[in-house]
């Protein structure tokens, strides 16, 4: 038998109805959906098999919850056949490429985001009806809404901007939404998790926004441009999901109720936002993930893929030009992670606790 490649992460309210239950499809109410760009290719496995067949066997409600490439995936699981539409996705990722200027190493922020507002407008092309009105998926997209000096996307302004955001973050999370607040996009009524910890903003998604917000959530700051003056939301720049929400560290668990959430992670650690990358002491569990299990490869085994890492944004600048050769080790690396999938379906069918270590 080959490395083992799924690790199981429980909160204890999840570790305790795992203990006395095992794991139902129909005791799934929330699904997370990260940023982290290119890492998000490996959980596609997983998306298949989670949302094109396990989840399909219950009939409850259940929220997704997205930012960047996270918003992309679960806006996918609500697509009709979604192990299609999944293939789909990891296809277009894999393969996207850009054109480079006279002198540059990387594209314009203005040229990604041409191309990446076709590909969305090719992707979801007259199936924006099926994400919203899923019979039982509610979308959540996250996006990060600018304030004060970042309320419109400047070539001077936007750098400051962005020095104050992580300034203040240093001192403390909440300080940040001084500069950008958290905007959630959702086809329900109610959000999914308590949202006290951090300035929060909920608007409808319709057919409207949908590709504007879908496009904001994943507008990486500096990478693509902002978007501005979405329609039904604030006036206003809205940048990329993950920097307020990197990870989606929100409160699943308001006074110890909701139902489980089942997180597909490209890691254990559920980092609350970009800009706490690097304060680790933001890494660790909180009661907000008491009722969550984290589904994410294992460190070792990730070792054994190309370049013994996931696929990440720095092969866009180290393959270069290169297409053939970074598309062939994403696609490696994505092949491998069936694995994950493999592993969890027979987790399932004979739950091991030995398996769940804590959160």
């Amino acid at each position: 038998m080959g490395r083992p490649a799924l690790r199981i992460y429980a909160g204890p309210r999840a570790l305790a109805h795992v203990a006395g239950n095992g794991l139902r499809p129909g005791d799934v109410g929330i699904v997370p959906g990260a940023a982290g760009g290119p890492k998000g290719l490996v959980l596609g496995p997983l998306d298949r098999f989670v949302f094109g067949e396990w989840l399909a066997q219950s009939s409850q409600p259940v929220d997704l919850v997205g930012a960047s490439i996270g918003a992309w995936r679960m806006a996918t699981a609500c697509l009709h056949d979604p192990v299609a539409a999944f293939a789909r996705l990891e296809r277009d990722y894999i393969t996207q490429d850009y054109e480079l200027e006279p002198g540059r190493k990387t594209p314009t922020a203005a040229h990604v985001s041409e191309r990446f507002s076709l590909n969305l407008a090719s992707f979801y092309g007259g199936r924006v009806q099926e994400v919203l009105r899923h019979p039982r998926y509610r979308l959540h997209i996250v996006t990060s809404r600018g304030r004060h000096m970042l309320r419109r996307e400047h070539r001077l302004a936007t750098p400051l901007g962005y020095l104050g955001a992580f300034v203040a973050n240093s001192m403390h999370r909440r300080a940040m939404s001084a500069w950008l607040e958290r905007v959630v996009f959702s086809t329900a009524e109610a959000l999914p998790f308590t949202a006290n910890d951090y300035r929060t903003r909920q608007v409808a998604l319709t057919e409207a926004n949908f590709h504007p917000a879908l496009q904001a959530s994943c507008s990486i700051p500096f990478v693509l441009n902002a978007i501005h003056n979405i329609p039904g939301a604030p006036a206003g720049a809205y940048w990329d999901g993950g920097i307020t929400d990197y990870h989606l560290h929100l409160n699943y668990n308001a006074a110890g109720q909701g139902p489980l959430v089942l997180y597909p992670h490209f890691q254990k650690a559920i980092v609350p936002g970009w800009l706490d990358k690097s304060l680790k002491w933001r890494h660790g569990a909180t009661h907000f993930l008491d009722n969550t299990l984290v589904l994410a490869p294992d460190p070792d085994w990730v070792r054994t893929l190309p370049n013994g890492k996931l696929p990440d944004r720095t092969d866009f600048a180290h393959y270069g030009t290169d297409l053939k050769s970074r598309v062939a080790v994403w696609s490696a690396a994505v092949a491998a992670s069936a694995q994950l999938a493999d592993e969890f379906r027979a987790w399932l069918e004979q739950p091991d606790l030995d398996r769940v270590e804590a959160l």
